[in-house]
């Protein structure tokens, strides 16, 4: 299943809810949506999951084919001072849920079916 990452920002967007995290507010869609989009990402295009030390605590992003990729980063005013650090699955599930995951994995995986 090929997708064009612009095209699965856009679909990683119109999935994120308040069944996706509990941050979810219509001016901030994508705030506290980084653990489980990175999650979500990561089964779709393989790839690294990384994280980056915030003040509210650790944010989760990808690495894919040698590139940073955060799909996240518009929940954030400032520019983030992105350190790469190595992390994985189980760290980036401590930062959602179950329901959340698979909440976010669904729509995203039917919307993607919905395009082909």
């Amino acid at each position: 299943m090929g997708i064009h990452t612009k095209r699965l920002q856009q679909v990683l967007a119109h999935s994120w809810s308040i069944q996706t995290s509990t941050k979810y507010t219509t001016d901030n869609p994508a705030r506290g949506q980084c653990g489980v989009t990175a999650l979500v990402v990561h089964d779709i295009l393989g790839g690294e999951i990384l994280k980056t030390p915030l003040p509210e605590g650790w944010h989760f992003y990808n690495k894919i084919e040698g590139r940073r990729m955060d799909f996240s980063a518009s929940q954030f005013t400032e520019m983030i001072d992105y350190q790469d650090i190595p992390s994985d699955r189980t760290e980036a599930f401590a930062d959602t849920n179950k329901e959340q995951y698979r909440s976010l994995r669904k729509g995203v995986f039917m919307q993607m079916d919905e395009a082909d």
